[in-house]
């Protein structure tokens, strides 16, 4: 069976501030949006993997970097991993923009 992938439309690019989370809800996923100093956007699940949890869209953006906003930990918003010497990962989405739409692949 072929899965279908959806493209859904979640933001204007220039509508997001860089180095500010924007949370969106699609369905029943809560998703963090972040635009980096690059230009580049990415989208990963809005809360930190500790048993806290922490919402990632309130989180201090650095680099390629979200700093969770309860225990500061470093997660890359590349690939989600919780960076040494904390351990976990988030889930990571596909983003694309096209004629200054962000899109969500789910």
């Amino acid at each position: 069976m072929i899965e279908t992938l959806t493209r859904i439309p979640v933001a204007h690019y220039l509508n997001l501030k860089e180095r500010a989370g924007y949370s969106i809800k699609i369905d029943d996923k809560e998703i963090a949006l972040f635009r980096i100093t690059t230009g580049e956007v990415y989208a990963l699940e809005n809360r930190s993997p500790h048993p806290k949890g922490g919402v990632l869209s309130e989180g201090l953006v650095s680099g390629a970097y979200v700093y969770c906003p309860v225990y500061d930990w470093k997660i890359s918003l590349a690939d989600g991993k919780v960076q040494a010497p904390d351990e976990g990962r988030v889930q990571t989405f596909q983003v694309e923009i096209k004629e200054d739409i962000v899109f969500i692949v789910l």
